[in-house]
């Protein structure tokens, strides 16, 4: 597998560069042939300037770029730019510019389109955000994506961009929308409990290897909704690390559902009476 990063710093970027530059450069040289990952990381100012032109910029070199199997745009750490802050734009071009594209991941929801989602090959799809909007939810939730294995998304907080309610996280997990599906991540939502009452008793776990409801605000709430499903209990895998479960509800995850990581427990934070629980990625 081939794999290359391009990457502005704040230096380069105040000096000038630009992402779609160093892609042309690429499209250029005899490695872009037999290129299979493309991970596209900071463009210096993606605070304030969208992957707009870098859509574009891959979209008219789609034809040097024949062996690409695997497409990361924005894989950049906080200190190149907060999540919530990087501005992505409608990456709908992608899916018919690679057919052969297997695995696409996005970081940023801020601007972030899907539209129309058609496409025959493509297996992951993974978006990490602070807050996922409902017209991208949307867009999953009508996809035409029958080799789909993976979806892992970041649901978020209502502060950084999620905007919708429990029916619209669940529409992505409508039993037989993907039919191949075996792993699922509905993670880092502030409803987590809502989700895991939701999806305890759905038939979209009969066929999953993988159920992910990680980094979110799991309770004792959401925790209990769990432990009543057989079908959860029959999961080869549970993912509910970083989670907010008293450790005697943790201790009961892990004698009654072995097939759970009950890892990193997070306690829940009083002030002034209320408590507050937050997911591990928001801002």
């Amino acid at each position: 597998m081939t794999e290359i990063k391009l990457s502005i710093g704040y230096e380069e970027y105040e000096d000038g560069q630009k992402m779609e530059t160093l892609i042309e450069e690429l499209a250029e040289k005899p490695e872009a042939e037999q290129l299979s990952s493309l991970i596209i990381g900071s463009w210096g100012g993606a605070y304030e300037d969208s992957s707009e032109s870098i859509v574009a910029a891959l979209v008219r070199l789609k034809d040097r770029f024949l062996a690409l199997r695997s497409l990361f745009i924005g894989d950049m750490d906080s200190e190149e730019c907060e999540v919530s802050w990087i501005m992505q734009s409608d990456l709908n071009p992608l899916f018919a510019a690679f057919p052969e594209l297997r695995s696409l991941t996005i970081k940023g929801s801020t601007d972030l389109a899907l539209g129309e989602v058609k496409h025959a090959k493509l297996e992951e799809l993974t978006i990490i955000c602070g807050g996922l909007g409902k017209s991208v939810l949307a867009s999953i939730a009508s996809a035409e994506l029958p080799a789909l294995k993976k979806l892992e998304l970041y649901i978020g907080v209502d502060n950084y961009g999620f905007d919708g309610d429990i029916e619209d996280v669940m529409s992505v997990a409508k039993p037989g929308l993907f039919p191949n599906l075996a792993y699922l991540g509905l993670k880092d939502s502030e409803i987590q409990d809502e989700i895991a009452a939701a999806i305890a008793h759905s038939d979209i776990l009969d066929g999953l290897e993988t159920l992910d409801l990680s980094d979110g605000t799991l309770s004792d709430e959401g925790a209990e909704a769990l432990l009543a499903s057989e079908k959860v209990r029959r999961l080869p895998k549970l993912d509910l690390h970083y989670h907010f479960m008293s450790e005697a509800m943790t201790r009961r995850v892990a004698t009654e559902l072995p097939n759970a990581d009950a890892s990193d427990r997070q306690e829940t934070e009083k002030y002034d009476g209320e408590e507050y629980r937050y997911p591990a990625l928001t801002e």
